[in-house]
């Protein structure tokens, strides 16, 4: 029996359905048997409400053999459902773990739950993720007697953005944090998916799959080494190189082409100057490159596209049919920022997080088609005492969070060992081993 294997404080699996945690109902407290590849394990799940507008699902896993800590989950896009794969992985680690849809069920571009519902808009931005890891402490000193040892969160873009935020909003919630590729400028970054999606989208500018190869292949030639360019921030590659001197084809970019491509690498610009930087070269095609992300297989199909619109359609301006063609970079970006405190996670600030021992590893693919890189080397040369408590990863050739020519998943296990050592033993990351390249801590020169 799984019982037999706790301590003799703790509470029987069963029993956790009338476990009193605040806002919450558990509405399944069960047993799940060992299967093939999961072992047995107690299966919490219910539903908190912080406001009478919450309906925040969450699950909480918990192994009967328990390695005595506890891992969050954290969700992609505009999340919208619980993430049992990742609770899976984590339960055959040996770690009790929890994963919230974030207060709504719809698809992870969909945000049309938010029409209406400010407090659910508030739920997804930064409350949804703090309270699940409250409730799933809370089980976790029920069922085993005590709370875990130490607290760890890892996830990706939006993910990476929950992330950040946990470690400035509720600093107290996990010891080790894992961001990857985080989406935490979040309303200047889908401000940018919008002026994007109009400069491919204008008249004459889609740039088809085949003349994605001829750019890739045009600043590999100009950048690479081995299929990959290390640092793309720093390839001289001029779009107009591949300007065409006769009649259009694959092997070249017409004129309006040019000028959208321009305008990817350029990014948002404002009266004022940068909202949010470009694009870089590298990891052009394949599954995760600019054909799913900025350009689509077709006009007006990207992700890009998908996630722009929802967001200022259907949450900034509450309007389904809003259109992006009117969309202006200073007015809109001044209106989207208006719900910057609840979306975005930027603030430089992590003292308490710091001051408790609490420590940070960042990381993004430098081939990333979905977030520039460049927002995320921003972000960390604001950070304040980024030293005792920060590293940044820079991964060449991996795109969103990874696939590309440089998808490195042993970089990413190393990356959460290497938190983990940090928070227990003291001893600070200095070079991940990688696919193709080993990984310097942000600048290179610092481990060199």
């Amino acid at each position: 029996m799984l019982a037999a294997a706790l301590p003799l404080a703790a509470a029987t699996c069963d029993s956790l359905a009338t476990l009193k945690i605040p806002h919450a109902t558990i509405q399944t407290a069960a047993l799940v048997p060992a299967a093939a590849e999961t072992p047995a394990y107690c299966r919490v799940a219910g539903v908190l409400k912080p406001t009478s507008d919450s309906d925040i699902r969450f699950e909480i896993w918990m192994p009967e053999k328990w390695n005595g800590k506890f891992a969050g989950v954290g969700n992609g896009g505009f999340a919208g459902s619980i993430s049992t794969p990742a609770l899976a992985g984590l339960v055959r680690r040996g770690y009790a773990t929890a994963s919230t849809d974030t207060g709504h069920e719809a698809g992870g571009t969909d945000a049309s739950w938010a029409l209406g519902h400010r407090e659910r808009v508030v739920d997804f931005g930064y409350r949804a993720i703090h309270e699940t890891a409250v409730a799933a402490k809370a089980a976790i000193a029920a069922f085993y007697g005590s709370g875990p040892k130490k607290s760890y969160f890892d996830s990706c873009s939006n993910g990476g953005r929950q992330a950040l935020m946990e470690a400035q909003r509720y600093p107290e919630d996990y010891d080790g944090i894992v961001a990857g590729a985080p989406a935490n400028n979040w309303t200047h970054l889908l401000a940018n998916a919008v002026t994007t999606t109009q400069a491919v989208n204008a008249e004459g500018a889609w740039i088809p799959p085949a003349k994605l190869r001829t750019i890739e292949a045009a600043t590999l030639a100009a950048c690479g080494k081995d299929g990959i360019i290390d640092h793309p921030d720093q390839c001289g590659f001029k779009p107009a190189s591949l300007l065409c001197k006769d009649a259009d084809a694959d092997t070249c970019l017409t004129a309006p082409q040019v000028t959208a491509l321009e305008k990817i690498l350029a990014g948002t610009k404002g009266s004022k100057g940068q909202i949010f930087p470009g694009y870089v070269v590298g990891g052009i095609t394949g599954a995760g490159g600019w054909a799913s992300w900025i350009t689509g297989n077709a006009p007006g199909n990207s992700l890009m596209y998908a996630f722009g619109t929802n967001f200022f359609g259907k949450i900034v301006y509450g309007d389904p049919a809003w259109d992006y063609h009117t969309f202006q970079a200073d007015r809109d970006t001044a209106k989207a920022d208006e719900l910057a405190r609840i979306f975005n996670s930027n603030d430089p600030d992590m003292s308490k997080f710091a001051a408790r021992g609490g420590k940070l590893i960042i990381y993004h693919g430098w081939s990333d088609a979905a977030i520039t890189p460049l927002a995320t080397i921003d972000y960390y040369r604001q950070i304040r005492n980024p030293d005792e408590f920060v590293r940044l990863y820079m991964i060449p050739g991996m795109q969103h969070c990874g696939g590309g020519p440089g998808d490195s998943p042993e970089a990413l296990r190393e990356i959460n060992s290497a938190v983990e050592r940090w928070v227990e033993e003291g001893v600070a990351p200095a070079r991940i081993s990688g696919k193709k390249r080993a990984l310097c801590r942000y600048p290179e020169e610092s481990c060199k």
